[in-house]
């Protein structure tokens, strides 16, 4: 029997042609030698005892073997035949699709390498699937690849060696996970929310968050580099993994805490490094630990922002204020390096000194002015001017801005020190009388204004309250806003003087004489004038009256002749009804002027009804007396004018006035 080679360097088909006459070619020799030791001619065939005995009738081609092919190879039987096929399936392996197997390169061309897996035929890989192996591939070189199809629908065995990298990948990954080990990767690109790392030959996620502690913006400085990572996530169905290079520097960074927590003390002076700055502090880093510096602990004097005074990447030293264990917090401090201000506060800073400073902080109260870093006096609202008129702290002081003033108390135990910008001059009420004496015209300009009354300054310190009621002789204000506002001038009379209580009481409608003595004779009771309503409500409506005067109408007294009430800036005429002249009160009604006017024409008819009586009864007297009573037809005429006046003197009883 001859070997068969163990495959065929056959591609994209199996073998077509007989095998088996192949087979058939080997046996034959030895089938021919037995033949030459019985006969001395191939063609001939071999006589039997039989055949001897009896000879056949002679042919052309009795010498003819029909179980020869043209090539002289004689056929094999069935049974042979399956003999060889077991013997020629025996050298090839048995595979199955998805299997891992190992292959052999046996031959490289531009694009793909052909490589044996001991089958039937070879199997065809792109070169593309070789690029992770330094220098590329070889012919004899062994890797290992899947089996994605034995005989696709080209009758081509597929195989895979991308496909068996990511499932080999894919194990390792899920080992990993369970055990937690730390596996190495190289980041191969940038994707949005973070990047793309080769773990094992498979594509891993790992988030922008997992990349660092500390925050990263630049994700194209980590392409390329290799780097240890942990699996942190997969996910089976997808296959999916997520790795993070920040669980390692944490757990890198829980060591080094954990050491440096245990030989903290209170009172330990570190260095660190300023890594963040927040508008509360700043961060430093300890060398694996974080401790906070608040925006209090570093300066004795008083900064609006850390930034002010710190920078990042900045090193300084720090002492430890307080820690705690449990929770990894440390609490540091930079001011507690050098001595309070307070303990080493010049001597010139005494009481009844001036001194100057800046204002650092505004409060309603007042504002504190800082002469040197932590050495701050406050200067109370009382004491910014003598004038005894509400001020506000907020608007007279500017962060920032610099004044003098002068110490008043001086507590270096409390640590605390009130200033005064008052003092430095001269008290004006100390001669108040002599430059505004009461029943004194000055001018003056509005500082403030309230629902009660007016403040005007007189002079600087120096200013008084008019009250609501002493605006105006004539009009009543709901708010002194509706006559004067603030920064407008103002003529006053000074009306008393409260030295102690530093207190000014000033008029302004004393300026003139009161008018209500001379109005209560115009506008008397029943005396009836022109006026605007200027205001109404349910109540009733306000009326401007001659010579500035106002007066009020109650909703009843509102109602005009034809039924209706009067509407604003309605002109009408008004009756007075009352004149209170120590309430300066006038109260009017419309209604009642046109009701007497209705009255005074009704009288006007009746009394000049009355008077056509009495004259038409001197009539009759008169005639009565100068005719002579002659005749009966005289008489019957007197009569008749009687009885006619004697009618109209009844009608004219009969109505009502």
């Amino acid at each position: 029997m001859v070997l068969l080679p163990p495959r065929l360097k056959t591609r994209g088909y199996f073998m077509s042609f007989n095998i088996n006459k192949q087979l058939n070619a080997d046996e034959q020799e030895p089938k021919a030698t037995e033949v030459d030791e019985q006969t001395a001619t191939t063609n001939e065939p071999v006589q039997t005892e039989t055949e001897t005995k009896s000879e056949p009738v002679a042919t052309a081609h009795d010498d003819f073997d029909w179980s020869r092919d043209k090539r002289n190879i004689s056929a094999y039987s069935q049974e042979e035949k399956e003999k060889y096929d077991k013997v020629y399936e025996g050298t090839f392996k048995q595979i199955n699709d998805g299997e891992m197997i190992e292959a052999t390169v046996e031959s490289l061309t531009k694009t793909d390498a052909v490589v044996n897996i001991g089958f039937k035929s070879d199997g065809l890989i792109s070169l593309n699937e070789f690029r992770d192996i330094p220098g590329g591939v070889k012919v004899g070189d062994v890797v290992e690849v899947m089996v994605v199809e034995k005989e696709d629908r080209d009758g081509n065995l597929n195989l895979s060696r991308k496909s068996a990298r990511i499932t080999r990948a894919w194990e390792k990954i899920m080992e990993v996970n369970k055990t937690g080990e730390i596996v190495t990767g190289i980041v191969t690109s940038k994707t949005k929310g973070g990047l793309i790392v080769d773990v094992f030959g498979m594509e891993t996620f790992l988030p922008g968050s997992q990349i660092d502690v500390k925050p990263v913006t630049d994700y194209d400085q980590f392409v390329g580099k290799t780097m240890e990572f942990k699996v942190v996530k997969i996910n089976e169905a997808i296959k999916n993994a997520v790795v993070s290079h920040k669980a390692l520097i944490e757990s890198d960074i829980e060591a080094q805490r954990a050491e440096i927590i245990g030989k903290l003390e209170k009172g330990q002076v570190l260095e660190g490094t300023i890594k963040n700055i927040t508008d509360f502090g700043a961060f430093l880093d300890l060398g694996g630990l974080d401790g906070l510096l608040y925006i209090t602990d570093i300066s004795w004097g008083r900064i609006t922002h850390p930034s002010e005074v710190l920078k990042l990447d900045q090193k300084l030293n720090v002492v430890v204020l307080d820690f705690d264990d449990d929770k990894k917090r440390i609490s540091l401090g930079l001011k507690q390096l050098t001595p309070h201000p307070w303990d080493t506060l010049a001597e010139n800073i005494k009481e009844g000194e001036i001194v100057k400073g800046k204002v650092v902080n505004i409060e309603d109260y007042g504002a504190f002015l800082e002469m040197m870093p932590g050495v701050e006096g406050l200067v109370h609202v009382s004491e910014i001017t003598w004038a005894n008129t509400p001020i506000n702290a907020k608007e007279f002081f500017n962060l920032g801005d610099e004044y003098e003033a002068k110490v008043v108390t001086l507590d270096k135990e409390t640590r605390k020190m009130s200033l005064s910008i008052k003092q430095m001059t001269e008290d004006p009420w100390s001669t108040i009388e002599t430059r505004f004496p009461e029943g004194s015209k000055h001018n003056g300009v509005v500082k403030n204004i309230t629902p009660y009354g007016v403040f005007v300054e007189l002079a600087t310190g120096i200013g008084g309250m008019i009250h609501i009621s002493d605006l105006s002789w004539l009009r009543r204000f709901n708010n002194p806003s509706e006559y004067t506002k603030v920064g407008s001038d103002i003529e006053v009379i000074i009306l008393n003087i409260d030295k102690e209580s530093r207190k000014l009481q000033l008029g302004h409608k004393q300026l003139e004489e009161d008018p209500w003595n001379a109005l209560e004779a115009t506008f008397g009771i029943g005396s009836i004038h022109e006026g605007t309503v200027i205001k109404k409500d349910d109540k009733g409506a306000m009326v401007q009256l001659p010579y500035g005067l106002e007066g009020f109408t109650p909703a009843r007294h509102c109602v005009k002749e034809d039924g209706k009430t009067l509407t604003l800036d309605e002109v009408a005429n008004f009756m007075v009804i009352e004149f209170e002249r120590s309430d300066k009160r006038i109260i009017l009604s419309h209604t009642r002027s046109w009701e007497q006017v209705q009255e005074e024409e009704h009288h006007a008819q009746v009394k000049e009804k009355k008077a056509e009586a009495e004259s038409t009864k001197k009539a009759v007297k008169n005639i009565q007396s100068k005719v002579e009573k002659t005749t009966l037809g005289d008489l019957g005429a007197l009569a008749d004018i009687k009885a006619k006046l004697d009618n109209e003197n009844s009608d004219s009883d009969a109505k009502p006035e």
